[in-house]
């Protein structure tokens, strides 16, 4: 599936919106299982907040964090959505779009930054949309493959440890 940018396999969530829009069903048995990966043992105990304001997508990171045995929080669709989530219930890594809806969320970056919790940036924009303070911070272009996502993912939380 594409969908601005993100190429990612359906899962049982964005199949089922699929249907409602129209599209022909695919069962999980229609996924090419080499495409199916397995993060460390350890990837169950990560939670994950997605911070994503389209809805397709966030499904999509979603599936793909949850196939690979991560927990999700989220998905915020929104700056305060973000921030309140972050408040309430501290994840061990993110996956921030830079861009929820037209506002900017670099004080979303700013809040994990301070916080300590490793984040990469999942984006259309490229390292050129990052401002200079956190340039350090990974970025994943968009379009990028789940299992490119869930590396990155595994591995900013076995970093962190």
């Amino acid at each position: 599936v594409t969908n601005r940018g993100f190429v990612c396999h359906r899962g049982p969530r964005v199949l089922e919106a699929e249907q409602r829009a129209g599209f022909r069903a695919r069962r999980s048995s229609d996924r090419d299982q080499g495409n199916h990966h397995r993060m460390s043992t350890a990837a169950s105990e990560r939670r994950i907040l997605v911070i994503e304001d389209e809805a397709l997508v966030a499904m999509l990171v979603e599936d793909a964090l949850l196939d690979a045995g991560f927990a999700v929080i989220g998905p915020a669709r929104t700056v305060a959505q973000a921030l309140e989530m972050l408040k309430a219930d501290p994840p061990d890594a993110a996956v921030l779009d830079l861009n929820l809806g037209g506002e900017n969320s670099v004080s979303v970056a700013d809040a994990l930054a301070a916080r300590g919790i490793p984040f990469l940036v999942a984006t259309g924009y490229g390292a050129a949309g990052l401002p200079a303070h956190l340039k350090h911070i990974p970025v994943l272009p968009k379009p990028y493959d789940p299992a490119d996502l869930t590396v990155a993912i595994d591995r900013l939380c076995s970093a962190a440890r």
